[in-house]
């Protein structure tokens, strides 16, 4: 601990904290031999009324799923009942302590999460993790995730770590380098106690760097005689691991096969290890010599003298004496009780091929999956390829291998498997289906999400013979990436995927998909007229519940289908109906995208702030999973409400991100958005600009629709008539079909945007008596703003107040600033007095607050609010107390009063 004042003083000021009744997290990073774990041990030294799990990872045990977790966690599994039921079932699945369903990652993360709170309300819970860096994927995903919720649940967690990995990346750092040269030289001295050549003394320094187990054990690898005159010294190998060895090399053989088989075993079992060295014919005596030496202790647990020690003798042995110690510790470990060691420890014990321990490999496989474990499950299969014989089998593995590694997130050991995969035998189906994961890869890619709809749709022709069900879902992936990137489509796009997919048809009766299918291939090939009506039937089955599982994987194109026909209703159900699922089962992959839906439709409705509470949920993803996003949501909400210098300050940023990653339907989106805040600031050259870019690509569905209606609006401020007309041709072409209230008053209201005299009032009474029976409350708004305008010009201000002050009251409502600014301007011309409106200081609630406050005044309990926003009871709880104050209200209900939309 010479020299660590700093580090111990941090360290020690984390678990203070947590007597506190905070949380924190930390990760402390350096070298093999830095003394991380030296800092660590004092950390916890003095901890008798703190509760402390510790574990290591250790690298033999990086493939097997949740290894390090279940050993971090069984401990504490007797608190399991107190979690709320699905979280509970989760953990057990994850833990094989039950079958079921995988659960997805991030509840997996709650579910720890909640398991730590608990633990820590009998004690403040301090938990160690070292050697990080060896932790297998799927632990260190969700111990990451558990360290960024933490904040009011006495729990601390320090990470160990050689180099910071993307998992640990967003989390405090603590970086330990070389001791100072004068606590490196008293160090040195402590274990040099006779007379050393200054040569010598300075070459041991300089190759130390400061390393205090460098200073510690390189000394020991040279007699003193040796060291007196630098005879012998090893230049420059800056290598403590050849330190370890040679003084193993000196060791018995025994000795050196036991520390062997120590090493190959990551549970550290002394039962076990015994076992093992039993069918090595090793005997009890061979590990005195490893004690004599302190390379290793064997009591209730097997520990090494360092892990380098470990890593060192593992990377030196012969591949012969590898597979040896394998094959003892796969004799030795129970198939029946622990088959997935068994068969990895047999995986590693075999040269060459072999059947029937590849087949053991992908049974492992099957239950790595089903825990949720795929970084585990893809390795299974992996090694399970490389021993199978057969060509065929083994291809058929590797793209399985290469399934589960893009899964958990590794696309280039992915692609890497499929090259494989691509050599074997013939096989049209193989084919396909490696063609299908390269299509899915493709659209998920930041830059090669434009090769997808080619590559889906090639690969849907290839199934078609083989399997047309398969064929027509990958038509559906099709279409689903040409709407994504638009615009940026190369030589497959919205066209190319319709025409290819009518060329299919349903076998049997069509369900919900196959009505969908078609709907958007006649959509996008004869128009709108033709294949709206296929889309709505296919929205109605979805909405009964009909192939809802169908629905949830398809969550993308349907609610895109949904408002591409006007049909608001759908929108709203099967939104909701997909928040509810991906809440409940902590899919926050697929989360991001319906929150951006939700919140499009909540704009829709005139709920800016509900928007705004979405804006910030959308950040708590980020924050949660340790992916950011632009600020996509932040500006729609300040287009909206008519905040130009938020729009301007987040836009240049969005745009540049959204060109980059080939995401043409969200960057149509923010073209829309840009015309929204243009047309109600009565800027209407600019909106007429942002809207025309927003149609540009003329297949363009969706949020391009909308885009419509504010080019016909802004064109006709303009005087520019001839765009006006056009615009209004192809929006009549979309909204006619739909047989909506929501496109047949868009379509009204534009209509008498463009006709003059006295012909244009019966639309415009349309226009608001249809959008008034829907969802479109915004653009329920603005008509009566552009109702009354035209009343106004007319002359007939009596009639125009009418209009004009219901259009002034619901901006107001809805927190519009730009429109209600237009609409009192309006309002003022006609004579009519303006009460000026009472603004209350909204009292400052931070984004999460907000979130919680709002789910207690809703009723929902501290439980439910955390599972939704992935915290644990105790945060949620902490943050009330704030709101409570901040409020000066001591209860819920007075929620209800004290805080408004």
């Amino acid at each position: 601990m010479r020299g660590r004042n700093r580090e111990q003083a941090a360290l020690s000021g984390l678990v203070q904290a947590a007597r506190g009744g905070r949380s924190g997290a930390l990760v402390v990073l350096g070298e093999a031999g830095i003394g991380k774990s030296a800092l660590l041990d004092a950390a916890v030294a003095n901890t008798r009324d703190l509760r402390v799990a510790r574990v290591s990872g250790v690298e033999a045990e990086m493939e097997l799923p949740f290894a390090a977790l279940q050993r971090l966690c069984g401990p504490v599994l007797d608190h399991l009942d107190r979690l709320p039921g699905p979280q509970r079932d989760a953990l057990q699945v994850t833990f094989g302590l039950r079958a079921g369903p995988a659960p997805e990652p991030f509840f997996v993360g709650l579910a720890v999460l909640t398991l730590l709170a608990e633990v820590a309300t009998e004690r403040p819970l301090v938990c160690v993790i070292d050697d990080a860096q060896w932790l297998d994927q799927a632990s260190a995903q969700t111990l990451a995730f558990v360290a960024r919720r933490l904040l009011a649940e006495s729990v601390v967690m320090i990470f160990a770590i050689r180099e910071q990995t993307d998992s640990l990346g967003k989390l405090p750092e603590l970086r330990i380098t070389g001791l100072a040269e004068k606590d490196a030289r008293e160090l040195l001295e402590s274990v040099v106690r006779w007379p050393v050549d200054a040569d010598v003394r300075g070459a041991l320094l300089a190759e130390a760097r400061g390393n205090p187990l460098a200073l510690l054990e390189l000394p020991l690898s040279w007699s003193p005689a040796r060291l007196a005159g630098g005879f012998g010294l090893a230049r420059g190998h800056g290598r403590i691991e050849e330190s370890f060895l040679r003084r193993i090399d000196e060791l018995s053989a025994d000795a050196r096969l036991l520390l062997l088989l120590a090493a190959a075993d990551p549970v550290g079992d002394p039962f076990l290890l015994r076992r093992a060295a039993a069918n090595l014919g090793l005997g009890s005596e061979a590990g005195d010599p490893l004690h004599a030496a302190g390379l290793l202790r064997i009591g209730s647990r097997v520990v090494f003298r360092h892990t380098l020690v470990r890593s060192a003798v593992y990377g030196a042995a012969s591949s012969a004496n590898r597979r040896r110690v394998h094959a003892a510790l796969a004799e030795a470990t129970a198939r029946e009780a622990d088959p997935d060691r068994h068969a990895w420890h047999r995986a590693y014990a075999t040269a060459g091929t072999d059947e029937t321990v590849a087949a053991e490999l992908a049974a492992s496989a099957d239950r790595a999956q089903a825990r949720g474990g795929l970084a585990a499950a893809a390795a299974f299969l992996e090694r399970s390829a490389e021993l199978t014989a057969d060509p065929g089998v083994r291809a058929d593995r590797e793209l399985a291998a290469a399934r589960a590694k893009y899964r958990a997130g590794a696309p280039d050991a992915a692609a890497a498997l499929l090259a494989g995969a691509d050599l074997g035998p013939a096989d049209e189906l193989r084919g396909a289906m490696i063609s299908l994961l390269r299509g899915q890869m493709a659209f998920a890619s930041a830059t090669r999400s434009a090769e997808s709809p080619g590559l889906l749709v090639d690969t849907a022709r290839r199934l078609d013979p083989l399997d047309p069900d398969l064929a027509r879902q990958t038509y559906l992936e099709a279409f689903a990436g040409a709407v994504f990137v638009g615009r940026f489509a190369t030589a497959t796009g919205l066209a190319e995927v319709a025409t290819a997919a009518l060329k299919t048809s349903a076998e049997g009766p069509p369900g919900p998909r196959d009505l969908l299918l078609d709907g958007l291939a006649r959509l996008y090939t004869d128009g709108f007229e033709a294949g709206t009506d296929l889309i709505r039937r296919a929205l109605a089955d979805f909405r009964q519940g009909v192939a809802a599982q169908d629905a949830i994987h398809l969550v993308y194109v349907v609610s895109h289908a949904a408002h591409t026909v006007w049909d608001d209703e759908a929108w709203q159900e099967l939104t909701m109906r997909h928040l509810r699922n991906a809440r409940a089962t902590g899919a926050l992959a697929g989360l991001p995208f319906i929150l951006y839906q939700r919140l499009a439709l909540h704009l829709h409705q005139g709920e800016l702030a509900q928007a705004a509470a979405l804006v910030d949920e959308v950040d708590a993803v980020g924050a949660a999973t340790g992916d950011g996003q632009p600020p996509i949501a932040a500006l729609a909400v300040a287009a909206y409400r008519g905040q130009e210098p938020a729009v301007s300050a987040l836009l240049d940023e969005v745009t540049d991100t959204l060109t980059e990653r080939g995401q043409g339907a969200v960057l149509t989106a923010m073209h829309l958005f840009g015309a929204v805040l243009h047309n109600g600031l009565g800027h209407y050259a600019q909106a007429q600009a942002a809207a025309e870019q927003a149609t540009t690509y003329q297949l363009e569905a969706g949020f391009a629709g909308w885009a419509l209606v504010e080019l016909v609006d802004a064109a006709v401020r303009n005087g520019d008539r001839a765009a006006a007309t056009r615009a209004f041709a192809r929006l009549a072409a979309r909204t006619g079909p739909s047989g909506s209230d929501w496109g047949l008053g868009v379509e009204a209201r534009s209509r008498a945007l463009l006709t003059e005299g006295a012909p244009a009032e019966p639309l415009y009474r349309e226009a608001v008596e249809r959008l008034g029976r829907c969802r479109a409350a915004f653009m329920l708004a603005r008509t009566h703003l552009v109702y009354g305008e035209w009343l106004r010009r007319a002359g007939r201000n009596g009639d125009a107040r009418e209009q004009l002050r219901t259009a002034y009251d619901m901006f107001s409502s809805f927190g519009a600033e730009a429109y209600t600014e237009r609409a009192g301007r309006e309002l003022a011309a006609t004579g009519a007095p303006i009460q000026a409106r009472v603004v209350a200081t909204p009292t400052e609630l931070t984004p999460q607050e907000r979130q919680i406050a709002r789910r207690a005044r809703d009723g929902q309990s501290n439980t439910e609010i955390g599972a939704e926003l992935f915290l644990s009871g105790r945060t949620v709880e902490w943050h009330l107390r704030k709101v409570f104050t901040k409020l000066a209200i001591s209860n819920r209900r007075e929620l209800r009063t004290a805080l408004r939309d």
